[in-house]
This record gives structure tokens, C-alpha cells and sequence, in this order.
């Protein structure tokens, strides 16, 4: 079996439908954000026929030092660039923080605690995320802010904050960063198209909807791999 076929098989196996998308994205990734309205796009108009399946991507996990203003300037041209492409709010108010730790593992293990607890829902969990991060400019590293998060989008806070903090988190987590590794993503948003026969990269960076929807239709019309 191809390390693209074994990942693509660890991205969730039980009942995992013939075809499917494997969405690679990080809550703190501004290209993913400017990629949302796509991927939910894609989400309504395909999820009957290939469910997207979301992995973490684990941008910047584990990050030790403060942003600094070489870091703000480098991350404030690219949230420039996200905006005036896609039309997706930022709030560059954020810049005004001090100190900041940009590490994403906070916001990953959200998000896959919201996939475990809302799975039908995990892309509007994400989104939830990535919303108050970018748009509304609150400090997704935190714990209480998160949880804030999921209870706004329906989940009982303290079951949210259990889930987070479980093993069993932390080894989907796990699960997912080495999925990516396996499937050699190293640009985030990766939408990938899979089937039994395995894995094929759709696109590593932002396309649009109208971009991507005629290769998701030969995709879809054609046969599956074996």
C-alpha cells in the first residue's frame, strides 16, 4: 500500500464512504481562512457524494517565542495578500498585541475535539475558530476563549473542555499530523480527493470555487480508482 493510500485510510475509517475530500487546514493558517467560503462551498454542494473528511494541519505547533515586529510585518503583508484576494475580514487590530505566542496546537486540539464531539458540523466548528481569530481578533490560544467558542456553536462547555483536554484528542491530534506527513503536505489549505485506491492531491494553496469545481465533477464522474 502507498503512504498516500495508508494516510488516506488513518483520516478515519469506520464507515468511511467510497469517495471522499481530505481537507488539510489550520484554525490559524489566513490562507485557510480565505479558503472557508470554498471548502463550504464545496462542502454543500459535494458532501452527499464525497463527504469532506478535516485534518489539522498543525501550522505552527509548539512555537516557544513572541511574535516580534519582523514576524508581525511578515504575517501582515500575508493577511494583506488573503483579503484582497478572497474578500475574507481580518482584523489587523491584532497587530497591536504584545507578545504574542503564535502557537496553533491550542486551536488544533479544538478543532479536533469539535470534529470528535460534532462530526456532522466539524467544518463549522473550524470556521467558528478561524472567525473569531482573524475577524474578530480573540486570542485563540486560550483555553477559556475556546471553549467560549464551542459552547457558541452548541457544545456544553465543560464536555468541551474535558474532551480537549483527553488523550483521546491528543491521539487524533497525533493521528492527523501524521497523516499529513505521510501524504507529504507541506502547504496548508490542502484539499486532497480520495478513494479506495487512495489519495491524490486537488490543490496545496488557495483556488477558487470556480477553479476547482470542474475537476471535482471529472473527478466525480469518472471511475473510482481500484
Amino acid at each position: 500500500m502507498s503512504a498516500a493510500a495508508a494516510a488516506s485510510q488513518s483520516a478515519g475509517t469506520a464507515g468511511r464512504p467510497a469517495r471522499r475530500f481530505l481537507y488539510i487546514a489550520d484554525p490559524m493558517c489566513s490562507w485557510c481562512w480565505g479558503f472557508a467560503p470554498v471548502i463550504g462551498r464545496i462542502a454543500a454542494d459535494y458532501g452527499a457524494q464525497a463527504p469532506v473528511r478535516l485534518i489539522a494541519g498543525g501550522l505552527r505547533i509548539g512555537t516557544t517565542e513572541p511574535m516580534d515586529q519582523r514576524a508581525k510585518d511578515y504575517v501582515r503583508h500575508h493577511w494583506g495578500q488573503v483579503q484582497a484576494m478572497t474578500g475574507q475580514p481580518f482584523d489587523f487590530a491584532f497587530f497591536e498585541r504584545r507578545h504574542f505566542l503564535y502557537d496553533t496546537l491550542p486551536a488544533c486540539r479544538a478543532a479536533v475535539a469539535m470534529r470528535n464531539l460534532i462530526p456532522d458540523h466539524a467544518l463549522e466548528g473550524f470556521a467558528a475558530i478561524q472567525r473569531a481569530f482573524y475577524a474578530e481578533n480573540r486570542d485563540v490560544t486560550q483555553i477559556d476563549v475556546l471553549a467560549d467558542i464551542a459552547a457558541a456553536a452548541g457544545i456544553d462547555r465543560e464536555t468541551f473542555l474535558a474532551v480537549y483536554g483527553s488523550d483521546e484528542v491528543g491521539e487524533s491530534l497525533a493521528a492527523d499530523l501524521a497523516a499529513v506527513k505521510a501524504l507529504d503536505v507541506s502547504g496548508f489549505p490542502a484539499l486532497l480527493i480520495a478513494d479506495e485506491g487512495g489519495a491524490a492531491l486537488l490543490t496545496v494553496g488557495y483556488r477558487s470555487f470556480a477553479a476547482l469545481q470542474p475537476l471535482i465533477d471529472r473527478w466525480l464522474q469518472g471511475p473510482q480508482s481500484a
